[in-house]
């Protein structure tokens, strides 16, 4: 496997970079939204917050019956 060792470079490479790009783009697209998400979120009543809780339960009970079934 002495071809492997060429294709580590050890720096940083194209995929890298590009990954490093979309991150930072990904967190200017996001920040805005989760500010205004936030300001939207104190409006809300309780009965809009149980509706989001009760398939939440819902999925981390799912998880926990499937942990349990291993």
């Amino acid at each position: 496997m002495e071809g492997m060792e060429m294709m580590d470079s050890g720096g940083m490479d194209w995929m890298k970079i590009l990954s490093a790009i979309f991150l930072v783009a990904m967190l200017v697209y996001l920040l805005p939204r989760a500010k205004q998400m936030m300001e939207i979120s104190a409006q809300a009543e309780n009965k809009d917050w149980m509706g989001a809780l009760i398939p939440l339960i819902a999925v981390i009970g799912f998880v926990v019956f499937l942990v349990a079934m291993i």
